[in-house]
């Protein structure tokens, strides 16, 4: 059974990390679209589009990322945000958007770029950067996804089906 203790440590820490992570992901993508855009020295579409979509998935993370873990933190206040259903759904989604946006920045880099032998790609450094976040975020979310699955698991063994909190206490 989860402890409301390891909960209560590692939903935020974790949830730092990925914000943290997030928001240097963003920092990374605007920035080489604002190169892009500004030199046009990118070396195809998919690669702006890619890019692009890095930098949406980011937003996406850092505002409801953000929202979630307030709501945690103020549990009584913003319960609509600490259920497990609710919790569940945005992860999941996140999941599959971060899935989808470190495997196209993995396909298109070939699995990451050697800087000093290659001259394909313009800004390799950042691109690899780009690259090794998306996965490190990836990796958060799927904790994040399992831990909040076990939880659901023990609220649903409690009798609290789908109105289960993510702490002991908090009801619906």
């Amino acid at each position: 059974m989860m402890s409301d203790k390891i909960m209560k440590f590692t939903y935020p820490v974790l949830m730092g990390l990925l914000l943290l992570a997030a928001l240097i992901e963003m920092c990374i993508s605007a920035w080489l679209i604002s190169q892009y855009n500004k030199f046009h020295n990118f070396s195809s579409g998919g690669q702006l589009v890619r890019t692009r979509y890095i930098l949406f998935t980011s937003i996406w993370t850092l505002i409801f990322g953000s929202l979630y873990l307030v709501g945690f933190l103020l549990m009584p206040i913003g319960y609509a945000l600490t259920g497990v259903v609710s919790h569940l759904i945005f992860l999941f989604f996140t999941w599959a958007l971060w899935t989808g946006a470190a495997a196209a920045i993995t396909q298109m880099l070939g699995g990451g770029l050697h800087c000093s032998s290659q001259d394909a790609f313009v800004y390799c450094g950042q691109l690899n950067a780009l690259e090794g976040f998306a996965w490190l975020i990836w990796i958060v979310l799927t904790i994040l996804f399992f831990l909040v699955i076990i939880r659901g698991i023990t609220t649903a063994n409690h009798g609290e089906g789908s109105k289960g909190s993510l702490i002991d206490g908090f009801t619906a």
